[in-house]
């Protein structure tokens, strides 16, 4: 009989730890999962809604930003296929971000801007270092976080029936300065949306559609996408966010007549799919196998492994739009972040990323380790809440060796 990779007294301790999240009311409920060396053990625990059903195994969730792994996935299929590039221009096929202008002060006025030194390459927009993206700061507090919201482009948590489809949101993105010169520094986010718009174009076919052929078809990630059928909604949480005055859970996005129970004309590829925690089990095992599942390849594993690698230069690193504090122990490759520095149970080299609407996930090769987090309670800041630090403690404590 083949040892067991986890110890199951202290697998116990996950469990406890999620039902102690739920009793404070710091999630309505919560799907956990660990899997090791083909070893998988899933909990879940809470309501899909206040006073709703039970949260199940097959329960889908909003995640949010680990949309952008995803995202990434899908462009370097497109780049195995030779038609993209890492270090090519994005303007044959964006001609709205061709010559582009800079701000002088990523927080000064719009009129004051020089000529980009280079163009914007498909590299720029996995690593984040396209020169634009959400600044760390409150909203609306810059003139270009105002056109920003003007321009419905996006900037704070999901909204899928806000931005435009996607040709005329590129158009509007095309017609602001960049906040830094191409490679520059880091900013969030954005360059996984303008990844879509790229995927889509480079494809000949709608975003969604290459990710339902190339990705979630072959891992039969059955349940993966950016809208939730009549057909599933029944599995589909209700998604709350914290009451800052309040401290009370309230409703940001209702199952049925939500934001995500029809295709938006914009499906983000940094923020727009649901998923379970076995679809996304499916996309992790398959980075940590290398970009294989079964007989199935994806990516190459040498994809892979430039994807997971920290691609940002200390300079880059330090720039004025990125998380205060988050790369002095992190590293950032192709949309997902790694552990530069060991300051707390993950191996160096640990890889992932999580979900503002209440999710997290994250792979360490090392130990062989997958741990997925889905929740419908939102973050209340960058830093990971209480729920999935005690998750992934417990996680890392269960190992048997």
């Amino acid at each position: 009989m083949a040892k067991s990779q986890f110890s199951v007294p202290r697998l116990a301790r996950v469990r406890k730890a999620m039902e102690g999240a739920v009793e404070r009311v710091e999630v309505p409920g919560v799907v956990t999962l660990v899997s090791r060396k083909g070893e998988t053990h899933v909990d879940a625990v809470g309501r899909a809604s206040v006073g709703g059903e039970k949260v199940r195994r097959n329960t889908i969730f909003r995640v949010s930003s680990m949309t952008k792994p995803i995202t990434a996935v899908a462009a370097l299929v497109l780049i195995e296929d030779g038609r993209l590039r890492l270090d090519d221009p994005v303007d044959p096929l964006l001609p709205e971000l061709a010559n582009r202008t800079v701000m002088r002060r990523w927080d000064g006025p719009l009129s004051e801007t020089m000529p980009a030194s280079r163009a914007i390459t498909v590299r720029d927009l996995l690593t984040f270092r396209m020169g634009f993206g959400i600044p760390m700061a409150m909203p609306d507090s810059t003139p270009i976080q105002r056109e920003m919201t003007r321009l419905k482009l996006g900037q704070g948590p999901p909204t899928p029936w806000t931005p435009p489809p996607p040709d005329e949101w590129i158009r509007s993105l095309g017609t602001l300065p960049l906040m830094q010169h191409p490679g520059e520094g880091w900013a969030y986010s954005t360059g996984a949306d303008v990844l879509g718009v790229l995927i889509a174009r480079a494809s000949g076919m709608p975003f969604e559609r290459f990710l339902e052929e190339r990705i979630f078809g072959p891992l039969g990630m059955v349940d993966t996408a950016f809208e939730v059928p009549s057909s599933k909604m029944v599995r589909f949480t209700t998604a709350y966010w914290t009451n800052p005055m309040t401290g009370t859970l309230d409703v940001y996005d209702d199952a049925r007549t939500g934001q995500w129970s029809r295709l938006p004309a914009f499906p983000s590829g940094a923020a727009g799919l649901v998923s379970t925690v076995d679809d996304y089990l499916a996309f992790a095992q398959m980075l940590m196998d290398g970009g294989k599942a079964g007989r199935e390849r994806v990516i190459s594993r040498p994809s892979v492994e430039l994807m997971t690698s920290d691609q940002i230069t200390p300079q880059q690193k330090a720039s004025p739009t990125a998380f205060p504090g988050f790369f002095e122990s992190h590293g950032w490759g192709f949309c997902v972040s790694m552990a530069t520095r060991r300051e707390d149970f993950a191996s160096l080299g640990t890889y992932g990323w999580n979900g503002g609407l209440g999710s997290i996930w994250r792979n360490d090769p090392k130990e062989g380790l997958v741990a997925i987090l889905l929740s419908n309670a939102s973050w209340a800041s960058p830093a990971p809440p209480a729920v999935c630090v005690d998750f992934l403690t417990a996680a890392y404590q269960a190992l048997s060796d």
